[in-house]
């Protein structure tokens, strides 16, 4: 039925770092406030958090002795966060639906967001989080993060720097664990120096200026896990021999797999975490995964109750978004934006459902600045179509065969506007002519462009390549949502109105993933992401190619992700974009790494290194009329898993 309608201070860091760049990236968007500890919370609003309350269920552990009082479990300095509408009420249950058991990213969006920074709502700003505060050198070499005294895991256990030292010298340092360290983590190719100063500090040092090193913290990264309960699956604290024993009995190989699986807070419920809520039903048992509250969970309110406010949090395992959606119509569905909002074709029905469904519609903008990316591969294997594809004549003339308005009316029920490569209009980084390139309608032109190419038509009517042989498109799609079949078959419409035969093809994601990362593809489809807040400084793969899952040139990405030990050497121009981001991000100052990025977008959009079909529309977040807290405009993005910026601990069922 629905498919009917067509598938239808916080402690400063350096001022010049973070002030500035939340100045010039400042959007309209909730920043939800928080305090690092009581004290600021005081100092700024001259309020005074006389105690700590905590969860009736927890209220009756603790009488029962089966619980330390609340003031022993939480830190010396909990952060404080202020509720999006009112203290909230302890209790219930959050339910929500993930599609199918790859989806972990819904649970690591949901309760996952716990890093040692923060973003704040308006992805601009870093705050505070596992660490309450932190130092950087002038020469953004050295950064030295201050933990929360007294915090602990969910076992109980206290949270120290030997946890962040675990990491490093346990996990990244092991080449079993860890066979390539993360860039961002790594200067003139030498690995971070990480040093323990006393139990509650920390020091990370490198090399060169790190520019966007907290941005990058914030995004989610936890350079810390338990070590009191994983030394126990490690060979530094264990014989190897031993826990390849333990390994084979738990149906592993070897000892790393092992360690992988207890170090996965979704499938071992004895793993100790410091999320707001601790899985007690795994993923892989069953079709729901449910969470019980963390009773050492480190934030309160400015109540001073300990958060989160919700007992429990569920993911039911369901096939497909069909199912998904008639749970949200049910009532089944407490919050959720994952999938569920990300179909603009889905909106009419979810909007004329609301009242059986008991929920309400919010507001978010997409990161990404464009929803439909058709890339070609520009390190294509056949050398008679590379040519082509590298010919910006032939990118410009598909571009100018596409009708934009009519997928935007059609698909995107005309909710967006055309778009080629810039950030969003009202963002410091638009480049308001590539924005624009080639997004007018014109196939006759598009068919001059093609004539000139000397792309002469056969008996068919489809052109053929130099070498006589028909030329045929292939749209590879791995991801159905986001409406990317119907616009591809639209496309296919249009190249074919210009004499180019092409063929959609809808395959499994991790074959998409395996064809595009090899080369093996000729078009693929994706949204072009980097456009909000930070974002096109922490992720410029839309506009060079950074590493091997560049859709566009995974072979020239591949290149630059490994230095030139692997891959393809790219043309000069592209390896001037590759050099200026080398430079921006070993720039410390904001201004500076605006004009970098400025130059780096503009080559890209001169060049058309993609083609784009439009502007991302705005998505819905599903929330149920008595589930509150919930901002009521916000941004999603892959790069700063919504909601986890917003504390979803402070979100709560109004009884």
């Amino acid at each position: 039925m629905r498919r009917c309608l067509l598938e239808l201070s916080c402690v400063l860091i350096i001022f010049f770092l973070i002030t500035s760049v939340s100045t010039a990236f400042a959007q309209k968007f909730p920043s939800i406030p928080q305090y690092t500890s009581p004290a600021e919370y005081e100092k700024a609003t001259g309020k005074k958090i006389t105690k700590f309350n905590e969860a009736p269920t927890l209220a009756e552990l603790v009488k029962q002795e089966k619980l330390p009082s609340v003031e022993k479990r939480l830190p010396k300095e909990p952060l404080v966060v202020v509720p999006v509408e009112e203290v909230g009420q302890y209790g219930g249950v959050w339910r929500t639906a993930m599609m199918g058991r790859a989806d972990t990213m819904h649970l690591a969006r949901e309760v996952g967001y716990e890093p040692l920074v923060r973003i704040d709502g308006t992805f601009s700003k870093v705050l505070p989080g596992v660490a309450k505060s932190w130092t950087a050198s002038k020469d953004g070499r050295t950064f030295t993060f201050y933990l929360r005294e007294g915090m602990k895991w969910s076992d109980g256990a206290p949270f120290t720097a030997d946890d962040i030292m675990f990491w490093y010298n346990d996990i990244i340092q092991n080449k079993e664990l860890t066979p390539t360290p993360s860039r961002q983590l790594t200067s003139d190719g030498k690995l971070v120096k990480v040093e323990k100063i006393n139990d509650y500090t920390v020091k990370f040092t490198f090399t060169q200026p790190q520019g966007l090193f907290l941005f990058w913290l914030a995004t989610g990264v936890k350079p810390f896990a338990p070590k009191h309960y994983l030394k126990q699956f490690h060979p530094n604290y264990v014989s190897v021999d031993k826990l390849n024993e333990m390994a084979k009995k738990e149906g592993y190989d070897y000892w790393y797999q092992l360690f992988a699986v207890k170090n996965d807070p979704w499938m071992n419920p004895e793993l100790p975490v410091i999320h707001a809520w601790k899985v007690t039903t795994p993923l892989g048992v069953g079709t729901r995964v449910s969470f019980d509250r963390n009773p050492y969970y480190w934030k309160i309110d400015i109540a001073g109750n300990q958060l989160p406010y919700i007992d429990r949090f569920t993911a039911d395992i369901v096939e497909s978004l069909e199912i998904m959606i008639m749970k949200t119509v049910n009532g089944e569905i407490d919050c959720q934006h994952r999938h569920i909002g990300q179909s603009r074709q889905d909106f009419p029905f979810l909007m004329e459902q609301r009242a059986k469904g008991g929920y309400r519609i919010l507001t978010q903008q997409h990161a990404s600045a464009v929803v439909t990316s058709l890339f070609l591969n520009l390190n294509h294997k056949d050398p008679v179509i590379r040519k082509i594809f590298n010919d910006i004549r032939f990118r410009q003339a598909l571009s100018i065969a596409i009708n934009r308005k009519e997928i935007i009316d059609m698909v995107y029920l005309g909710q967006a506007e055309p778009w080629q490569i810039s950030p969003k209009k009202g963002t410091p980084l638009y480049y308001e002519k590539g924005a624009k390139a080639y997004t007018e309608y014109d196939p006759e032109k598009a068919k001059q462009i093609l004539d000139r190419i000397g792309l002469k038509k056969g008996s068919d009517g489809f052109r053929l390549r130099p070498d006589g042989k028909p030329l045929t498109i292939t749209i590879e799609i791995g991801r159905t949502a986001l409406g990317w079949p119907d616009a591809a078959e639209m496309v296919k419409k249009y190249w074919e109105n210009i004499g180019i035969k092409t063929v959609v093809k809808v395959e499994d994601r991790s074959i998409f993933t395996a064809r595009y990362q090899a080369a093996e593809h000729d078009v693929v489809i994706w949204a072009g992401e980097g456009s909000a807040g930070v974002e096109p400084l922490l992720n410029p793969w839309w506009y060079f190619p950074v590493s091997r899952g560049s859709y566009y040139a995974p072979l020239w990405g591949l290149w630059y992700e490994t230095r030139g030990q692997s891959g393809e050497e790219p043309p000069p121009i592209v390896k001037r974009q590759m050099q200026l981001y080398d430079k921006l991000t070993t720039t410390m100052d904001s201004d500076k790494q605006l004009s970098i990025m400025r130059e780096i977008i503009k080559i890209a959009g001169d060049n058309l290194w993609h083609i784009n079909i439009c502007t991302y529309p705005d998505e819905c977040w599903i929330v149920k009329n008595n589930f509150r807290n919930v901002p009521e405009t916000s941004i999603t993005s892959g790069m700063f898993p919504n909601s986890g910026p917003y504390n979803p601990c402070q979100f709560f069922i109004k009884q």
